[in-house]
């Protein structure tokens, strides 16, 4: 084979490994970003679907508790 035309084929190799890694280092990135925004933005959403019932259903009581009052 011609020498300038494996030197080429080298260098593409380089290159394919060299993206090879930006993948990979992109594909972990948004990975991290996906549980991180399922922590922050979804779990507390669906914590508060639950929550939010009980806390209106207090207020409910301690405004009716004091109505008693006055």
């Amino acid at each position: 084979m011609d020498p300038k035309v494996q030197e080429q084929l080298d260098e593409q190799e380089i290159k394919i490994s060299e993206i090879l890694t930006s993948v990979q280092k992109t594909e972990s990135y948004m990975r991290w970003t996906f549980w991180i925004t399922l922590a922050l933005v979804v779990l507390p959403a669906v914590l508060l679907m639950f929550a939010l019932p009980m806390i209106i259903s207090s207020i409910g009581s301690y405004s009716a508790t004091l109505e008693g009052l006055l």
